[in-house]
């Protein structure tokens, strides 16, 4: 009896010892497929800070299409993440579909956002477009339509009520924490680079500094190098997107001509020639914001589907 009750003692000392071995072993892998999936995202963030070298013009619209290039980066090594952990949406719990649910809705709207502050702009580029069509025969009616693009001031507020974690105990996995904690990176990059492209296009801070508020408690140490340095550029040297520089010295220059009565055709096809410039880029933005939305609202729609899927 006694030899049996110690081999009973012994065998379930090692199944304990292996249980516990397993969780270990898994959690060192859920760790490590965390810690890649940050690599990841600070490599495409480092790429960036590569091109934002500072005392250099940092604001144009090439920068902001490599700004946006980083978040299909990022949700693909978020979708990585997901499958080395063998964590499909259809197996989250509700939390995180609420957060990546929210994270898309509200992506979904700043994009929208950015489509106002490019239609503002594309607006401002075809008033100069129409002054041109003056020059000759109505100069002064030309000179009204050549007033600088200004800054486009916005009553919209981002200062959404975002989800309020209870602290681990409302995981209710190990592999749920790190789907929420990857959730909470990529939705403070998404949202920073948002702030950033509707600062940048908008010639405000405002949106910047809002954005940026909203997404400090999320405390993602990834941005810290690129936005010190974003910062400075946007809030405290105020300079704006290089290409609207360009078109506003261009138009100076014209009326200027105009007014004083001088020669004004090399200045007109100088204007003509940042317009076309201007308008191939900002329509290639153009069709990456509306690319992006359309990945997004498929992302979202996808979980959604799952999400009824589950209920039937």
């Amino acid at each position: 009896m006694v030899l049996l009750v110690d081999t009973l003692s012994k065998l379930y000392s090692k199944l304990e010892n292996h249980h516990h071995h397993r969780q270990q072993s898994e959690a060192d892998v859920l760790s490590a497929s965390l810690q890649a999936f940050r690599s990841d995202v600070s490599n495409c963030l480092n790429q960036l800070l590569l091109n934002s070298k500072p005392g250099s013009e940092i604001l144009s619209f090439s920068w902001i299409q490599q700004c946006f290039e980083l978040l299909p980066l990022i949700n693909r090594a978020f979708a990585k993440l997901v499958v080395d952990i063998d964590y499909p949406m259809s197996s989250w719990e509700v939390a995180s579909v609420d957060e990546y649910l929210n994270y898309g809705l509200h992506l979904l709207e700043l994009l929208n956002s950015v489509s106002s502050s490019l239609s503002h702009l594309a607006h401002a580029r075809l008033s100069f477009a129409h002054a041109l069509t003056l020059v000759e025969n109505s100069p002064s009616l030309a000179i009204k339509h050549l007033k600088a693009i200004q800054p486009q001031s916005s009553s919209k507020d981002y200062k959404w009520q975002e989800n309020k974690g209870d602290g681990d105990e409302k995981f209710s996995s190990c592999k749920e924490k790190v789907v929420n904690l990857a959730l909470m990176e990529i939705k403070a990059i998404s949202f920073w680079v948002s702030g950033v492209v509707l600062a940048t296009l908008s010639g405000e801070a405002k949106p910047y500094l809002e954005i940026k508020q909203l997404i400090a408690r999320f405390n993602s140490a990834l941005l810290n190098g690129v936005d010190s340095i974003i910062s400075e550029v946007i809030v405290e040297k105020g300079e704006v997107l290089r290409e609207v520089k360009d078109v506003n010295n261009a138009a100076a220059s014209l009326a200027s001509a105009m007014a004083s009565g001088e020669s004004s055709s090399d200045a007109a096809r100088e204007l003509e020639r940042r317009l076309g410039v201007f308008e191939k880029q900002l329509e290639a933005l153009e069709k990456e914001v509306d690319n992006l939305f359309s990945k997004v609202l498929a992302g979202r729609n996808e979980l959604l589907h799952g999400v009824c899927q589950r209920k039937q």
